[in-house]
């Protein structure tokens, strides 16, 4: 029946607005894990971001962590894109559909309210047209009755005139009546005929045509939907294409050499490799005693330079022959020089063409230099709170040349903004001269000058690290006009002037010792306490030594000797590569480590 019809016209489109809202859940779950997803890849790419001022952002100077970064920007990027994806999703299919279904319902709603109303005018119709037939066919009835009473009253003999009469007039009446229910009943049938066809010929077949327009154009609606969701993944491929092509040449720009090239830039020590070690040859007995050819060769080689424990000292050493107060004594304020070149025996006053040396104090400094950390030299650098002394006398001295470098650059860059500000402020003054109802002129002066405290104040402090910055350049291998064999320690002079923290070096007991410039200028007269300690008993004697090059002691504290010259050991390296021997009684200081073979005795105490 139609009432069939409608029923299941109105399951059939309520399953289709079922189906959009489906599809609207999926976009829209699919829009949050767009989000989500781009989310975790923002997260990602913030994760491996290199912390600022960190380790980690400067070991993103290589061409390889360069190309990481690269990618993980361009990851950020690409996140963006899937955001992108979400909000035109969003935008285009869930609002626009959601919307669209709620006109949809309205719709419907009003196309099946039509069609019940059409259906119940109809019904209503057919309601009148029953109720016409029935009181025409009473009608009839009772007219034929009325007739049937009336021609019985008129063939009785002995009813009146007038009951016939009567019965006649009523017969009449019934019999009008009918008629008129005829005419109702006829013109109520083809008014119910005329709606009846108006009902299933018009009426509800527009009603059935709105709701196949309204149920094609939500098929249509549901295809343009998934046409767009093609549509906007679509409409970011280049993007993301461009995303990957950035990674692809950051990949491309990744080159090996260059890396390689800046790890040994940054971790060039400007040592020079330890020459060949000769042979040691244990079948000749060790010589406890010295020759008098070795004693009086160094004598005369090093006459001319003022000996440790000489008598000519005696100015700037008062207590130099004193035992007892020579234990107090530092070793000398700088680090040991390197050993002469085996391969330039030129270098070497007695040239000798294979000097021996011990194989424990090579091993030694060399593993030490390798696997050492920087130590604190002095009370100045724990002051300071730092890892290290001040003029970084602790690296080896391409390291250091590089960090004075960049100490004196960020000096200079302050110094470039202090003297921006007081250029500002200077200017600012002017204006306030010019023009005193915009400011007082006087209430800068005290800025001004504070600025130009700190100029003079950073001033020196370039002048200063300029100072151990050509010190070092002036040491480099590259930059010497000899090379030389260098230990795990470099050497540390200072012709400039300049104090370094590398001078205030702990002494043999462990106590730590003035500046050197302090104890050069400490000059006391050579007076009666030089015999004060005159009956102090010297150290023992630990072992003794060989001297594998002739060392001139020219710094205060050093003892000057001889190639192949044998002396006594009195006190072992306590770690800063200096060694204390002793040639006699009264000459003794310490001599490079390095330069010296030492055969300690078992039984020394």
């Amino acid at each position: 029946s139609l009432q069939d019809q409608f029923d299941n016209l109105e399951k059939h489109t309520q399953w289709g607005i079922d189906v959009l809202e489906k599809y609207i859940k999926f976009v829209k779950e699919r829009t949050e894990i767009e989000l989500s997803y781009a989310k975790q890849l923002r997260n990602l790419s913030k994760k491996y971001q290199p912390k600022k001022n960190s380790k980690e952002e400067e070991e993103y100077r290589y061409t390889s962590t360069r190309a990481f970064l690269a990618t993980l920007n361009e990851m950020n990027d690409y996140a963006g894109q899937h955001e992108v994806i979400s909000e035109n999703m969003t935008s285009l299919i869930t609002g626009e559909l959601t919307r669209y279904v709620q006109e949809l319902k309205q719709e419907r709603k009003s196309h099946f309210h039509d069609g019940r109303k059409a259906q119940q005018h109809i019904e209503t119709c057919w309601k009148q047209l029953e109720a016409s037939k029935r009181r025409f066919e009473r009608d009839c009835k009772e007219a034929d009755r009325a007739q049937q009473y009336f021609e019985k009253m008129d063939a009785d003999i002995n009813v009146t005139k007038a009951d016939v009469e009567k019965a006649r007039q009523q017969a009449q009446l019934r019999h009008q009546m009918a008629e008129d229910s005829k005419a109702e009943y006829s013109s109520t049938l083809q008014k119910f005929n005329s709606e009846q066809h108006e009902h299933y010929y018009t009426h509800i077949p527009n009603i059935f045509q709105k709701i196949q327009e309204m149920e094609e154009r939500r098929i249509v609606r549901i295809g343009e939907s998934m046409k767009t969701f093609a549509e906007v993944d679509r409409q970011v491929i280049p993007i993301i294409g461009k995303c990957l092509d950035e990674i692809t040449k950051a990949a491309e720009s990744v080159d090996h050499k260059n890396d390689s090239q800046m790890v040994i830039e940054a971790f060039k020590s400007g040592f020079e490799p330890p020459g060949d070690i000769d042979f040691e040859d244990f079948t000749q007995p060790m010589k406890r005693t010295v020759s008098e050819s070795s004693l009086s060769n160094s004598r005369g080689d090093g006459k001319s330079e003022p000996k440790f424990g000489s008598k000519s000292k005696g100015k700037l050493w008062p207590f130099i022959k004193k035992n007892k107060l020579m234990s107090l004594l530092t070793s000398p304020h700088q680090p040991p020089p390197p050993p002469p070149a085996s391969a330039s025996p030129s270098a070497v006053p007695n040239g000798p063409q294979s000097p021996k040396q011990q194989k424990e104090p090579l091993s030694h400094r060399f593993n030490e230099f390798m696997t050492s950390k920087p130590k604190i030299h002095c009370f100045r650098s724990l002051k300071r709170g730092g890892a290290g002394p001040e003029d970084f006398s602790n690296l080896p001295p391409e390291q250091r040349r590089k960090k004075l470098q960049q100490k004196v650059d960020e000096l200079n860059r302050d110094i470039q903004k202090e003297m921006d500000q007081r250029d500002a402020l200077t200017k600012m003054k002017d204006v306030y001269i010019k023009n005193p109802q915009m400011g007082d002129a006087a209430s800068v002066d005290h800025r001004l000058a504070e600025l130009g405290q700190n100029v003079e104040k950073l001033r020196l402090e370039v002048q200063k690290f300029e100072g151990w910055l050509a010190e070092v350049e002036g040491r480099l291998p590259a930059r010497t006009e000899q090379p030389r064999r260098q230990s795990g320690v470099y050497e540390a002079q200072n012709p400039s002037g300049v104090n370094s923290c590398a001078q205030d070096r702990e002494s043999p007991d462990g106590s730590y010792t003035e500046e050197q410039s302090q104890e050069t200028e400490m000059k006391v007269p050579a007076t009666d306490f030089d015999d004060e300690f005159d009956d102090e008993e010297p150290l023992p004697t630990i072992g003794t030594c060989k001297a594998l090059y002739t060392f001139e002691g020219q710094n205060e504290g050093t003892i000057s000797v001889a190639e192949g010259e044998m002396l006594y050991v009195i006190e072992e390296d306590k770690g800063d590569g200096w060694t204390r021997i002793r040639r006699n009684e009264d000459e003794e200081g310490y001599v490079p480590t390095s330069y010296v073979e030492v055969y300690l005795d078992k039984n020394a105490k």
